[in-house]
């Protein structure tokens, strides 16, 4: 089967805020898996229906159907790098605040083409 992915790096989603989204959509097909995304009130949805798109767009690039067939094969978010910033406390020290990034991948598959050489 052929296969066409989009990554998306150092996004500013906590991992553990995008790998519930990316769950519900892994193994959908494209039309139910944009209309969750779309319905869904979390912000990392958002940033992964824009990945999908194009994910469904670089399967277009490359003639390997419409999206109506094609489903989400693959789809994960792993850490990226973390900002470290500190915030003042009462009475003189600093807490440390870690804000996280991320990488998404989605690879989108449309079944019973063969990708061209």
């Amino acid at each position: 089967m052929a296969e066409a992915r989009a990554v998306l790096r150092f996004v500013r989603v906590a991992p553990r805020k995008g790998r519930p989204v990316v769950d519900m959509i892994r193994g959908q097909q494209v039309p139910m898996a944009l209309a969750m995304l779309k319905h869904l009130p979390r912000h990392a949805a958002r940033v992964i229906e824009k990945v999908l798109r194009s994910a469904v767009a670089n399967a277009e690039q490359k003639e390997l159907g419409d999206s109506e067939s094609m489903r989400v094969s693959k789809a994960y978010v792993d850490g990226g790098p973390i900002y470290k910033r500190f915030r003042a406390r009462s009475m003189g020290p600093a807490n440390a605040i870690q804000k996280r990034t991320s990488h998404i991948t989605v690879v989108v598959e449309a079944p019973g083409v063969t990708q061209k050489s």
